[in-house]
């Protein structure tokens, strides 16, 4: 903070304000060397000397000139102190660098299925959205079959109803067949053993499936497009 010191004095008379003897820049000058920021600022006189000069009438500095001395706004007192502490303050603010902390990625979700391969397929994968034909067998895990379309002792072969087809991944079957189809390829036939959450749930199924109920599938992919 700058320390105090005498006022300055007038140094020019109202007539030489109005003659030739004093120039645009002698006002500057002065005003610049004994005016507060914050006066000059207001006043539109802070700047380069040869700029304010050029763009100011000397009425108007003349004008600055007397305000000047009527508020006693001069370098050092308490105007300037003002502008300092604001300048002191903003210095004062830190900006913290440090690098954020990386977003941990989410956790990956665990398979609420279990595969096992019985007889292996092609090299055709299959892919989301493929629109595949199976042929499926699904029981409790005491061994209940809820549901085939297959012929068994109770279906006649005529009654056959064909592969089940439907396009993987769109949500048109139980989670654990959308998750576990995309493992498989055309021709392989797999036991999926599907927990509850990617199964029917808490709710079950029509009564065929209580709630809460692992489920085993015989699944065998038999076509793709």
């Amino acid at each position: 903070m700058a320390s105090a010191s005498a006022e300055p004095v007038s140094i020019y008379t109202d007539a030489q304000l109005a003659s030739d003897d004093v120039s645009k820049k002698d006002l500057v000058t002065f005003l610049q060397e004994n005016g507060s920021e914050k006066f000059l600022r207001e006043n539109k006189v802070f700047g380069k000397v040869a700029s304010i000069t050029k763009g100011s009438k000397k009425d108007h500095l003349a004008a600055v000139y007397k305000k000047l001395f009527e508020t006693k706004a001069f370098k050092g007192t308490g105007d300037d102190a003002d502008v300092e502490d604001v300048t002191a303050k903003a210095a004062a603010v830190t900006v913290d660098d440090t690098p954020a902390a990386p977003v941990e990625a989410a956790a990956p979700v665990k398979p609420r299925y279990t595969k096992q391969t019985t007889k292996k397929g092609s090299t055709t994968k299959i892919n989301k959205g493929d629109l595949v034909g199976c042929n499926y067998t699904g029981m409790l895990v005491d061994g209940t079959v809820f549901d085939t379309n297959l012929a068994t002792s109770k279906r006649k072969k005529k009654d056959k109803t064909g592969p089940l087809k439907f396009r993987v991944g769109q949500g048109k079957v139980i989670r654990g067949w959308d998750e576990a189809l995309l493992t498989m390829t055309v021709g392989e036939k797999a036991r999926l053993t599907i927990e509850p959450e990617w199964a029917y749930g808490k709710k079950g199924l029509d009564g065929k499936i209580p709630p809460n109920s692992t489920l085993i599938f015989e699944v065998e992919i038999v076509s793709s497009e």
